[in-house]
């Protein structure tokens, strides 16, 4: 039967070819490579499925060429939402050009692209307007595959919603020419409930549950059971999202790039107590009264606000993904992703709550790697919140409302951000939104929208700092993804700024005012700390430990998370503490009301390279120091 289906495939491709010019306007399907923005180096903006000209594809199907999955056929037999897929190719002409894409689903040509319009009939539609799942060169870790014409790859495939098959290219990814097609392969259940993400809610002691499915509201209904590890369990609600092609901004994520994210799912898991340990698993009632579940996991649920236990926070931006088995050039694009994931998870047990403060897979357009993304950080977001802010990547695009102009999202503008993971914000378009851990009072800015003084965001970020009950929550933390205080990267120095314009500007009033401790920042693919400042003073000469009265903010460049590093400048900024031009990521341990731990660890071996303490009474939060004063009166 499969190699029925199999030769059924191949006839369908040859009766469209012949039918079908692929020569296809390039302004209309051309996918999007290189971006220009001026904060970003050339090398690392490209997300490498956008090298492939998936537009120009030519079909060249021949005997002498043939690839063939060798096993496992059926993915996930026993629940597993991945599979490592072998499979063997054959080419009597073979290049080092020669390449092999995933695509799912299995079926790809031209019967899955959207409609043409008139304008655009006359070029002729594509024969496949599809981008890969995922890509790896046929001579991978195989010199001898030019001269014998044989190989095997091996591909890790997640659990998409979809099947999957296998296609074989030579003429590189710029003129791919369709040389051979595999056999199909599956999942069990490719509508199977997958990749949780916690997130705090908008009160302490709500914990919220978004997942991924194939299943829409008439099919199944959702929802989360949940209960103390050992106890009764009980059962909550899920609402349904979706996003569609239309949803988006730009090409390629309405063109090449798109593929359809499935349904997300969100449950509010209510009244928990504090610092108890809960179960749960994610469930589906069918029609028929059946129901689908996942496997079970379990988190810990936050403090009380204020509430004095060991609290431990981890915050980095600009992440990334990459792929375990080597595919899409992944050593070359975002090299860290990978390191830090892995680092993180060793060390779970002693994390309560991660910020990723934006720039999460960098999808840029191709639908797919959300996905991929969530499936790579699902050991971390299933156990502990994960809580996200919107950059560049997630966001910015041309005349979507964005703060700054760039086409750096690739069409999504926000709309999977925003869908796939939950923030506790008022609008989850407008990605601001405070939150609280125990002894922490998070307020996280979004700086793709404006924040400047007199906007909607500034009066919250403002009111975020001044809701702080600084006696209960001493901890007191900003984050946003691009720099709004002091980095000494390359770019900001020869703009002469060492910031973002106008983001110190129109924000150190606040952050004095309010007496903030931490602000953390992304985009710059760096880490740097600087010295408690204040109008671009140092106020403090200390560099290991911090006490008494509050009178700067200490900024935190931590754009480390994987994607590819950022140099900084030869010019001695007074302001700097440390720099690293590595990998890394920042843990916050709160022992109590009075003592801080601030450390920096390195992705590669979860070991310390910068760190210091603070430590302080509430009196010292209280006291007045230049333009940080409350109104005082003369009464006597």
């Amino acid at each position: 039967m499969r190699n029925q289906l199999y030769l059924l495939f191949l006839g369908i491709f040859v009766l469209i070819t012949l039918n079908r010019s692929v020569h296809v306007s390039a302004q209309k399907y051309i996918s999007l490579g290189k971006q220009k923005h001026r904060h970003d180096d050339m090398q690392q903006m490209e997300q490498p499925l956008a090298g492939i000209q998936i537009h120009k594809t030519v079909l060249a199907l021949t005997k002498s060429a043939s690839i063939h999955v060798v096993g496992p056929m059926l993915l996930g037999s026993k629940g597993e939402d991945f599979e490592w897929v072998t499979i063997n190719l054959k080419n009597a002409n073979p290049t080092n050009d020669d390449w092999v894409g995933v695509f799912s689903p299995a079926k790809f040509n031209e019967s899955i692209c959207p409609p043409v319009t008139i304008d655009e009939q006359q070029f002729g539609a594509p024969f496949l307007c599809t981008a890969p799942l995922k890509f790896k060169y046929a001579n991978y870790q195989n010199a001898n595959y030019t001269k014998t014409g044989r190989t095997s790859l091996k591909f890790r495939l997640i659990n998409q919603r979809g099947d999957f098959s296998f296609a074989f290219f030579s003429g590189g990814v710029s003129n791919p020419k369709l040389i051979g097609v595999s056999n199909f392969v599956a999942f069990a259940n490719p509508k199977a409930p997958l990749y949780p993400r916690l997130a705090l809610g908008k009160s302490w002691d709500i914990m919220t549950v978004t997942w991924t499915s194939g299943y829409n509201i008439d099919e199944a209904v959702p929802f989360v059971e949940w209960g103390w590890k050992g106890q009764d369990q009980k059962r909550s609600p899920a609402g349904t999202l979706t996003f569609h092609r239309n949803s988006m901004c730009g090409t390629p994520a309405r063109t090449v790039g798109w593929r359809d994210p499935g349904f997300i799912h969100t449950s509010f898991l209510k009244d928990l107590w504090p610092n108890m340990v809960y179960t749960y698993k994610l469930g589906h009632m069918l029609n028929n009264g059946s129901i689908v579940w996942s496997k079970q996991y379990s988190f810990k649920s936050a403090p009380f606000p204020g509430q004095e236990s060991l609290q431990r926070i981890v915050i980095f931006g600009d992440m990334g993904k990459q792929e375990r088995d080597g595919s899409n050039e992944y050593a070359n694009y975002q090299p860290g992703s990978l390191m830090t994931t892995d680092t993180l998870i060793k060390d779970l047990d002693n994390i309560d709550a991660v910020f990723l403060i934006g720039d999460l897979p960098y999808a840029n357009g191709y639908i797919s790697q959300w996905d991929q993304f969530t499936a790579q950080v699902e050991p971390i977001t299933s156990r502990v919140p994960f809580m996200i802010a919107s950059g560049n990547h997630e966001r910015t695009w041309e005349n979507s409302g964005s703060l700054y102009t760039g086409i750096d999202s690739g069409g999504e503008c926000g709309v999977p951000a925003e869908t796939l993971y939950y923030v506790p914000a008022e609008n989850r378009a407008k990605f601001w939104y405070a939150a609280d851990y125990g002894m922490f009072h998070f307020c996280i800015g979004d700086t793709e929208h404006d924040w400047r003084e007199g906007s909607e965001q500034y009066k919250f970020i403002e009111q975020c700092f001044a809701s702080a009950n600084r006696h209960k929550q001493p901890w007191l933390i900003f984050a946003a993804h691009r720099v709004l205080g002091y980095s000494s990267n390359d770019w900001y120095a020869k703009e002469g700024s060492f910031e973002e314009p106008m983001g110190r500007e129109h924000l150190q009033k606040l952050w004095q005012k309010y007496k903030v401790d931490l602000a953390f920042y992304g985009h710059v693919h760096n880490y740097e700390r600087v010295c408690p400042i204040y109008q671009n003073q140092c106020v403090n000469k200390e560099t290991s430990h911090y006490s008494g009265v509050v009178n700067g903010t200490i900024h935190v460049v931590v754009g480390g998370g994987g994607s590819n590093l950022n140099r900084f400048t030869t010019i001695n900024t007074t302001w700097s503490v440390f720099k690293d031009y590595d990998y890394g990521f920042v843990k916050l341990t709160a022992f109590d009301q009075s003592n801080l731990l601030f450390e920096y660890k390195k992705s590669k071996d979860g070991k310390v390279y910068d760190s210091f303490t603070i430590s302080r009474d509430y009196k010292d939060v209280l006291a007045c120091v230049h333009d940080g004063c409350e109104p005082t009166t003369l009464a006597s």
